[in-house]
């Protein structure tokens, strides 16, 4: 199984409130693009999934409510650029299962955000963003380090030194 990570790390944040995790996430999802992946580390409780509806509700608006996706395993969304397709593979027992969920599919022509991305083992794709999520000594409050490959570091540079 993959450990967090092995990319370079592109971004770090010590002491964030929800609110700050949730700008993360909005800033994010303006500079996202169909073929793209960000995995979502950390424990469980953490936030990822929080991050994740956050991203989500920018880039589809009107999607409603945002279920966790931790027993469907995969929900997906459609926004005027590209789909979105959120996993939750915290239940798989052997990376080979997320094949019967069409995530080959996703991965060419969607966004996909995926919690628990040390299950896939192998399959982890490395064009990718890693966003680790941990919790900080103040309640309430997050750490972040955000990793990614070469496409994303020059993706987040459009966004400034502090875009956040």
């Amino acid at each position: 199984m993959p450990n967090f990570t092995s990319l370079p790390l592109l971004q770090k944040f010590d002491s964030l409130s929800l609110h700050d995790l949730y700008q993360i996430a909005q800033k994010l999802a303006g500079i996202c693009k169909a073929g793209q992946v960000i995995a979502l580390w950390g424990n469980l409780g953490v936030g990822k999934t929080t991050f994740a509806r956050s991203l989500i509700k920018t880039l589809v608006p009107d999607a409603g409510e945002i279920p966790s996706p931790t027993f469907a395993l995969v929900q997906t969304y459609c926004s005027t650029l590209f789909d979105v397709w959120h996993f939750d593979l915290y239940r798989l027992q052997h990376p080979e299962e997320v094949l019967e969920l069409s995530i080959e599919e996703a991965w060419h022509n969607s966004l996909v955000l995926i919690e628990w991305p040390e299950r896939l083992g192998h399959l982890l794709p490395d064009d990718r963003l890693d966003v680790r999520i941990d919790f900080a000594k103040l309640p309430n409050h997050r750490q972040v380090q955000i990793c990614g490959s070469r496409a994303w570091a020059d993706q987040l540079l459009t966004l400034g030194t502090k875009p956040w």
